[in-house]
């Protein structure tokens, strides 16, 4: 089990959120309300308290919109942006798998997003890609980002 692993995330990334007002009422907390096919992604061994659901072979987490902030997924903690590692460097990202869900991400170069939140993400993303199996699992998530970004562009 990798909880040791997730429990140093959490703690790098304590409160810190990517605005300094709760993001949650931009849009209804959308990125926070799942159904069968989507939610928020799980990593690998990650456990939580929040209903799972497989969805293409990968674990999902899945809520109302409310939950116990203490006890949300990474994935929870960590969007709207994606910590990839670029030229050997960790960096954090704009997840653009949620575009459809997060009107920030359709916004990026109006939005002041906390730096200091920006910087634990990409602590958090060094401490995970020390680990194989979530390196891994990283560079997928990373590759989709990229497609999404490339085709973002020719569109």
């Amino acid at each position: 089990m990798k909880t040791e692993l997730y429990n140093q995330a959490f703690a790098i990334l304590g409160s810190f959120t990517p605005l300094k007002a709760d993001c949650g009422q931009l849009c209804g907390q959308s990125c926070c309300k799942g159904d069968e096919k989507t939610g928020m992604l799980l990593f690998p061994e990650e456990e939580t308290t929040l209903k799972v659901i497989e969805s293409d072979g990968r674990r999902l987490a899945v809520c109302d919109g409310r939950c116990n902030r203490s006890e949300r997924p990474l994935s929870c903690r960590i969007f709207p942006f994606f910590p990839v590692r670029i030229n050997g460097r960790v960096r954090a990202v704009p997840d653009l798998r949620g575009i459809n869900i997060c009107p920030m991400l359709a916004r990026l170069d109006e939005i002041k997003f906390s730096r200091r939140f920006l910087r634990r993400v990409e602590r958090v993303g060094e401490l995970l890609y020390s680990d194989p199996e979530c390196a891994e699992f990283m560079q997928e998530i990373a590759e989709e980002i990229s497609e999404i970004e490339m085709i973002n562009r020719i569109i």
